[in-house]
């Protein structure tokens, strides 16, 4: 009798380890079939600290600012504009959905509320929060990256703002405005800032729109790929910023009717090539090529690939699913690393978690947001063709695993 209790033991035994070994096995295929919910778990553990403390206007007490050994250009006085305007880039689409009864849409109107908030406390010259929009250069990138967070949510960072909160907004912009742009990617900031004035405020310097745009014409290089400035940069910047802001430019100006708006059709079919080496780049495990400036941005270097996916304008070879599957991989990917937020969950400097060594003398604690741009897809509905469709393997992994192999040719 006590053999057979033994026996039977055991064999209950194996088959909850049966079980549970079928649960790991399967376990990849229900997180990508589960997603969304996972991008949106990362994405609110990256915005909590800077929105809940500039909501209550305690950004500047409370994060860090970690930065290099040979940092310059006063960083302590322009990170929380970086911080800021680089998530607001990045969550607006996401907040642009609204809220309503779901779980996801309750959380949406928690961070929409505590955004309005931060716009608020971050343009008004009383706020404790208020921020640097015109000392020192760095100050007119992040004004950028604050007007296209506006741009990509009108209708709920925008619009719902009191008369004097959007005085103040457009008044710190404007102010930026005293800082000249470098030879490079850094004339479309100025390009970005008076797209968002000519969309909110009904007029804007036309000049410093046109320049940008007819600069990055010239600038072409093929294949999806313009230089920073006259030169070839091999980093991420055409997703960083160049492609983004183009789009992002060039769609005001069409919507106003205007004749650089022509454009845009242009802008977005380097940009969907762009965006297909983009999605080539990403390893079966999740990898991709460590190369140039800004690393520490980590997974906003796939903005590009990310607003293509959201504009729904992907390559006809580039499905949703795949662009899905290899976006969730590289953020696990970068979330494997248990050092890459402090215990207060601040971002550190750094690749793969904590490596300081990798940053430049220009980043610091509020640099590091930009890596929310790589979110933008959560902007489509949960139920869109990138959520809803079966998984399928991206590039490198279909081929590296012995799947179709199909040619890829470069495009003018």
């Amino acid at each position: 009798m006590r053999k057979n209790k033994i026996q039977k033991g055991l064999l209950l035994g194996l088959l909850l380890l049966c079980q549970a070994s079928f649960a790991q096995g399967t376990g990849e295929n229900k997180g990508e079939a589960q997603s969304r919910e996972y991008y949106v778990e990362v994405l609110t553990k990256i915005a909590d600290p800077v929105l809940s403390a500039l909501s209550k206007q305690e950004l500047k007490a409370t994060m860090p600012v970690e930065k290099t050994k040979d940092a310059y250009g006063g960083r302590e006085q322009v990170t929380y504009l970086e911080a800021f305007g680089r998530l607001l880039a990045g969550i607006g689409p996401w907040l642009e959905l609204g809220p309503d009864d779901t779980p996801e849409g309750q959380l949406r109107k928690k961070y929409i509320l505590l955004a309005q908030q931060s716009i608020h406390n971050a343009t008004d010259p009383e706020s404790a929060d208020f921020m640097n929009f015109t000392e020192n250069g760095q100050p007119l990138v992040d004004a950028a990256f604050f007007a296209q967070g506006l741009l990509r949510a009108p209708t709920q960072l925008w619009e719902p703002l009191s008369p004097e909160t959007k005085a103040n907004v457009i008044a710190a912009l404007k102010s930026s405005r005293v800082i000249s742009p470098f030879y490079s990617n850094w004339l479309l900031f100025t390009g970005m800032v008076e797209a968002a004035l000519l969309k909110f405020d009904g007029e804007a310097d036309m000049v410093r729109l046109a320049y940008p745009i007819n600069k990055h014409k010239e600038w072409y290089l093929g294949d999806g790929m313009y230089g920073d400035g006259p030169e070839f940069h091999w980093d991420y910047y055409n997703s960083f910023v160049i492609q983004p802001m183009l789009l992002d430019i060039t769609k005001v100006l069409k919507e106003k009717d205007l004749g650089m708006g022509r454009d845009f059709d242009l802008f977005l079919e380097r940009a969907q090539r762009y965006a297909a080496i983009q999605e080539r780049l990403i390893s079966p495990e999740g990898t991709y090529p460590i190369i140039g400036r800004s690393m520490a941005y980590r997974f906003g270097a796939f903005q590009c690939l990310s607003q293509i996916a959201l504009w729904q304008e992907l390559p006809d070879k580039v499905k949703p699913a795949q662009v899905r599957g290899a976006l969730a991989s590289v953020i696990r990917r970068h979330m494997e690393a248990e050092d890459m937020f402090d215990d207060q969950g601040w971002l550190t400097l750094g690749f793969y978690g904590h490596q300081p060594e990798v940053a430049e003398p220009y980043i610091s604690t509020g640099s590091l947001y930009l890596c929310a741009e790589v979110f933008l897809v959560l902007g489509l509905p949960a139920n869109a063709p990138f959520w809803a469709d079966p998984a399928v393997d991206w590039t490198q992994k279909r081929i590296w695993s012995g799947g179709d192999a199909t040619r890829d040719h470069a495009e003018r």
